[in-house]
């Protein structure tokens, strides 16, 4: 099955449009792409894509991705000085709904940058979160 990710064939390719527009959304929130490890970004895609029945992700849901893995990343300090307080305020409900539907595309990104050890402590602390082991 050949997925619609792909970086390419020995980067003769390029990268995959749905890549490239997640790049320049988390360049947009202050947050080089390169600081994201690609198996984090291509884990992202897949989360999306679930939603979507394997089609592409929407330019919003990709934006939406982008934000909360940036927060997850920078921390709420880091993300308010680079993004202003009323995204902030919008990323952190949308954690706080995550953290009460274990199922939701926001759940799997937050247990995604939990998992690949790329959560900020300072978010991990405030919102208690522990990966399961089980």
């Amino acid at each position: 099955m050949i997925l619609p990710l792909s970086i390419g064939f020995m980067g003769f390719f390029g990268r995959s449009p749905a890549l490239r527009t997640f790049d320049a959304n988390l360049r947009a929130l202050d947050l080089h792409p390169k600081l994201v490890p690609e198996a984090v970004k291509l884990a992202a895609m897949r989360i999306l894509m679930a939603k979507t029945n394997g089609a592409n992700p929407s330019d919003e849901d990709s934006k939406a991705a982008a934000e909360l893995l940036a927060y997850c990343m920078v921390g709420d300090s880091g993300f308010s000085a680079a993004n202003g307080e009323f995204l902030t305020d919008a990323v952190e409900k949308r954690i706080d709904a995550a953290l009460d539907d274990d199922t939701s595309s926001d759940a799997e990104l937050i247990l995604l940058a939990l998992h690949a050890n790329v959560i900020q402590p300072s978010v991990v602390e405030r919102y208690r979160l522990e990966a399961d082991s089980g």
